[in-house]
């Protein structure tokens, strides 16, 4: 079963075999790899240090370093199988506002392409309720249509598309999905789906998808509560 995990070293072996995998300059947004020490992470003692220094990165208690924010770092996991990591910053600055967002993720090469990017982001989501934030900013490179439809299966609301020092830019914000949903009565749809940018009449019934986004975000809390 696909869940999000503290990282930890018990997961060396498993991690490795997916840093196999991507090409030597790739960018895996979300995993921390800026903070990993020098020499190379296929030592335990290094792999060990680095764990470490991703979980410290939440600690509101410990002042963020310079142009950084505190974030909490994931990893997706099945089992004991690693299938990619999350990043889920607890504040914007001015380069995340613009470019960056609340969330960075990425799925190992062999992964792709079943669902796993977007079950990730659905628990990322219930997370960011966790710490008090009701609106999540996302944010994909325009010329990247599959991570934006993922973001949009879950509920993601188009701002505008920016372009800047970044590159250009499509900005979705995502309202953070009830805790605990359970079986909705047709006000909370309606209210929830309203605070996600759909446009919901009164008195008709709301359109099929509203259900669908209500339906994943209650799914995605049963795993987390499970």
């Amino acid at each position: 079963m696909l869940e999000l995990i503290t990282p930890t070293v018990r997961l060396h072996p498993s991690w490795t075999e997916a840093y196999a995998e991507w090409p030597a300059d790739a960018q895996q947004d979300g995993a921390g790899l800026r903070l990993a020490p020098d020499g190379g992470l296929d030592r335990p003692e290094a792999f060990s240090a680095w764990v470490e220094r991703l979980r410290e990165q939440g600690d509101a208690t410990v002042p963020a370093a310079p142009g950084r924010v505190h974030a909490t770092y994931l990893w997706i996991v099945d089992g004991d199988t690693y299938l990619g990591a999350a990043e889920l910053r607890h504040s914007l600055n001015d380069f995340l506002l613009e470019a960056g967002g609340h969330v960075g993720y990425s799925v190992r090469p062999s992964a792709r392409r079943l669902g796993v990017a977007s079950r990730a982001l659905g628990q990322l989501l219930h997370r960011a309720r966790d710490l008090g934030l009701e609106r999540v900013l996302v944010t994909c490179d325009e010329d990247n249509p599959a991570s934006a439809r993922t973001i949009e299966r879950n509920g993601g609301v188009l701002e505008d598309v920016r372009t800047s020092a970044y590159g250009t830019k499509r900005r979705y914000w995502i309202t953070a999905p009830p805790q605990n949903p359970g079986q909705p009565t047709l006000n909370d749809v309606r209210a929830w789906a309203r605070a996600q940018g759909f446009r919901v009449p009164d008195r008709v019934r709301e359109p099929s998808e509203v259900f669908r986004v209500w339906e994943r975000a209650s799914d995605e809390a049963g795993k987390s509560a499970g």
